[in-house]
């Protein structure tokens, strides 16, 4: 059975670390431990922003900070699908929620192209961040190619309103993009009436 409470306590958390007026690497870091007891179970997303897309993946938005200070994003990945290589601008962080993921981090080279550095895995219950200027050049993929993957990536923005690019790894190309989102409506966090009736 499918419970949201663990995403709303999630979002009350991360909130509350703005609450307290850490700086950006001390909210990605601790972020980083709300995250993984988020992603540590499988029972709590709603299944309107698990199904993939035939095409191409999807970046469901699960809550946006009223202040946009972050961001929760479900990223569907039908099998086989990838993203192109692309940069955030922002921190981020990446739980695995559900099959399993690959990222192949890129370093731009003097000449403005782009060289692969090293392609790690993410299987459920991990978390990895990013950070602009360390490690924000990266590609994306479901590792699995006959299943669906579903990662929950925060973001220290609304990334689905940050003017980003996607590079062309042979040239270096840059082409700007503002991703938006999959998705009209946004989980109800905040009704409490289903657990008093279940009580």
């Amino acid at each position: 059975m499918t419970t949201i409470f663990p995403l709303r306590d999630f979002v009350t958390g991360f909130t509350g670390l703005y609450e307290r007026g850490l700086p950006a690497a001390a909210i990605q870091h601790e972020g980083s431990g709300l995250l993984r007891q988020l992603v540590s179970r499988d029972d709590w997303l709603p299944e309107p922003f698990t199904r993939p897309h035939p095409e191409r993946y999807s970046q469901y938005l699960l809550h946006c900070d009223p202040m946009e200070r972050f961001s929760v994003v479900s990223f569907v990945w039908g099998a086989g699908q990838k993203t192109p290589l692309h940069d955030h601008r922002v921190w981020g962080l990446i739980g695995m929620l559900r099959g399993r993921e690959s990222e192949t981090q890129f370093v731009r080279d003097a000449d403005g192209r782009f060289r692969a550095t090293e392609t790690t895995f993410l299987e459920p219950g991990q978390v990895a961040s990013l950070t602009p200027g360390v490690n924000d050049y990266h590609l994306v993929a479901n590792a699995l190619s006959d299943q669906t993957s579903i990662s929950i990536h925060v973001y220290g923005d609304n990334i689905g309103g940050v003017s980003r690019a996607t590079y062309d790894v042979q040239t270096g190309a840059e082409k700007n993009f503002i991703s938006g989102y999959s998705n009209d409506e946004v989980p109800n966090l905040w009704d409490r009436s289903r657990h008093v009736e279940a009580a």
